[in-house]
């Protein structure tokens, strides 16, 4: 027996589309008129969507929405909000220099919002502000990450007053996020060898303002149960997870950025865990043009940054020679 699962979702009445389009862009986090659209669209609903305006959409009645769109008054503010979302988009910058010498900023968690709870703590705010700051600047930046299924834990007191921890599984197709598809309509996906085994990861695209982040999961049909778990959990698991993820960050983001047709001038590196991206620049220096390893390391020292904001040693990971 063959088992389908549907997402039903009220639809949203024309005057109100607009809202659908700010709720898939994180520009809304950092600008409170576009919040108190949704807070004023149902409060109930908001809160219970865990001021999710992706989700929250999903979650109210047809009758509201009918009745909202028939609001002058929100309607007008409505308007206003998404003209200044649209203008924002495409007016100019502080940055006056040529798009084509784009930064790929690599980290291993993004704090953007609580929509997207794919975060811990102070790395993860520092790595948001700077897409959101990038944005507002008009930097020609782009971020590469890890999409966890299940996120950072989640913390409660159980009937004793003991704390307990918890993973609550994230619906992507209630946040905002956007699946990254090929020429044919096909997921875009791309391979790393991980301890010789070949692990498939699908790229999602977060819109950050005018800037994107993009996102790499592995939990998909084409890897066994192991190898989908590498992109479960922030900062989970055994060091042999850990070091998985940290490759499938430094060499998978390279790959992705390849797949999206994305050549950075420069690599950015926030801490250490996305380290492996420059073996795999020197890798595809050696294999494409003929330099040596000592080469292609000179050729590509210039162009990596690496900033560190937790220079002590627990704050670091160290992996065995075995791995």
């Amino acid at each position: 027996m063959k088992i389908s699962t549907y997402t039903v979702k009220p639809k949203l009445p024309a005057p109100l589309k607009p809202l659908e389009e700010m709720s898939r862009n994180l520009w809304l986090s950092w600008n409170f008129d576009a919040i108190q659209l949704f807070i004023r669209l149902d409060y109930d609903t908001w809160l219970h969507s865990q001021q999710n305006p992706a989700k929250m959409l999903g979650m109210i009645s047809q009758d509201r929405l009918e009745k909202v769109a028939q609001d002058d008054s929100y309607l007008a503010a409505l308007k206003e909000v998404h003209n200044r979302f649209l203008r924002y988009k495409r007016e100019e910058t502080w940055y006056k220099g040529t798009k084509k010498d784009i930064v790929a900023y690599f980290s291993m968690e993004y704090g953007m919002d609580v929509s997207l709870p794919i975060y811990s703590g102070g790395l993860g705010i520092l790595s948001g502000d700077h897409m959101k700051t990038s944005s507002d600047m008009g930097l020609p930046l782009v971020g590469i990450g890890l999409l966890y299924r299940q996120g950072y834990f989640k913390q409660y007191l159980n009937a004793d007053g003991f704390q307990q921890e918890s993973y609550p599984e994230n619906d992507w197709y209630n946040m905002p996020v956007e699946r990254k598809l090929g020429n044919q309509g096909e997921p875009l996906k791309i391979t790393v060898d991980l301890a010789g085994r070949l692990t498939v990861a699908q790229i999602w695209e977060v819109k950050v303002g005018r800037s994107s982040l993009y996102l790499l999961d592995t939990n998909i049909e084409d890897n066994p149960p192991d190898l989908r778990d590498v992109t479960a959990t922030l900062y989970g698991g055994d060091k042999e997870t850990r070091i998985r993820q940290e490759i499938l960050l430094g060499v998978g983001g390279i790959r992705a950025l390849r797949a999206l047709g994305i050549n950075p001038a420069v690599t950015h590196m926030n801490e250490g865990h996305s380290a492996f991206l420059g073996l795999e620049r020197i890798r595809e220096l050696m294999a494409e043009r003929g330099f040596t390893f000592a080469e292609a390391k000179e050729a590509l020292w210039p162009t990596n940054i690496f900033t560190t904001h937790t220079p002590v040693p627990a704050g670091n990971e160290r992996f065995g020679i075995d791995l």
